[in-house]
């Protein structure tokens, strides 16, 4: 085998474990929150039987009325989606760091936004219908059902509401927010990643155990860090969140078919119907609840999958 070969072949194998780990950490951050995940869509969109419901007295109607496993309703939907998802945002994120690396200048994480951002948007392209086809089974409510499963869901969006563009229906909104929601994100935990290592490595780091003299983070501090990326990033993108859902679940009720008219209309019509804080920022309390440890998760399984895997080095500063 000549060296150029093996490089190759070593390089296929750091993404085929960047591609495992980034999957796992998807799956199992996405499975963390599934409750508050489904109660979420429910409120985003206005059904009709959680109309006036909280958070909790909405996970509690679930339960009452449709049975705990209710509340995972749509998760293996999810879990078809997440995986490619995850696995295609992290690896690109390292793909995209590695090339954009100094860029901007040695003490510059702005390259960290970008890279996120960039992958945040590869990653949404690729797998976008799945996340549609989510929402409509995690939307349905039992004995109500309108679909019987993912494949029955994708052919029914195909054949009855326009093809591959119903498919698409709130992709515009949806890569308007994956900027700063990505971006932000990856930003953020590199930053305080970055942070935590030079300031506080006594409370916040460990060794390396690949013995190259960098610093790894703790659990606890990678939950603390990636905690705090999702609510900052969570924060800039909710409102676009908001319109995406009208938009793939505005075919399911006739009286919503106006939220499938396009990005800005859509946002007008929420805004007029519902105002900023019932309307754009609806289900913001139960977004925290879910957005910060499912970030926390993520990047904290992320981060171990990749020191198991011998991915990571440590951070020297």
């Amino acid at each position: 085998m000549t060296s150029l070969q093996s490089e190759n072949s070593q390089n296929f194998l750091l993404i085929c474990k960047n591609l495992g780990a980034g999957g796992v950490a998807g799956m199992v951050s996405k499975t963390t929150v599934a409750p508050l995940d489904r109660v979420k869509i429910l409120l985003q969109a206005y059904s009709r039987h959680h109309a006036s419901h909280g958070v909790f007295k909405g996970l509690r109607h679930i339960v009452k009325r449709e049975g705990p496993l209710a509340l995972y309703k749509g998760n293996g939907a999810q879990m078809v989606r997440i995986f490619p998802y995850a696995a295609t945002q992290f690896t690109s994120f390292e793909i995209y760091k590695k090339y954009l690396d100094g860029i901007f200048g040695e003490r510059s994480h702005v390259d960290k936004f970008i890279a996120g951002a960039a992958a945040g948007l590869t990653a949404v392209t690729l797998t976008y219908p799945l996340d549609t086809i989510r929402a409509r089974l995690a939307f349905q409510i039992s004995g109500e059902h309108v679909y019987t499963g993912i494949v029955h869901t994708a052919t029914s969006i195909f054949k009855d509401e326009g093809g591959i563009r119903a498919l698409y229906r709130g992709f515009t909104p949806t890569l308007m927010g994956m900027v700063p929601y990505a971006g932000l994100s990856f930003y953020c935990f590199e930053y305080l990643k970055y942070g935590c290592i030079k300031y506080l490595p006594g409370l916040t780091c460990r060794p390396s155990k690949q013995n190259t003299g960098g610093m790894v983070l703790t659990v606890p501090a990678k939950l603390l860090c990636g905690g705090f990326a999702g609510a900052v990033a969570q924060s800039f993108s909710y409102p676009l969140d908001v319109t995406r859902r009208r938009m793939q679940l505005a075919m399911m009720n006739p009286d919503t078919h106006h939220f499938a008219q396009g990005m800005v209309k859509t946002l007008k019509h929420i805004y007029e119907e519902h105002g900023i804080v019932r309307g754009l920022y609806r289900g913001m309390s139960i977004n925290y609840m879910r957005a910060v440890p499912m970030v926390a998760m993520s990047f904290s399984t992320y981060e171990l999958c990749k020191q198991i895997a011998g991915l990571d080095t440590g951070l020297k500063v």
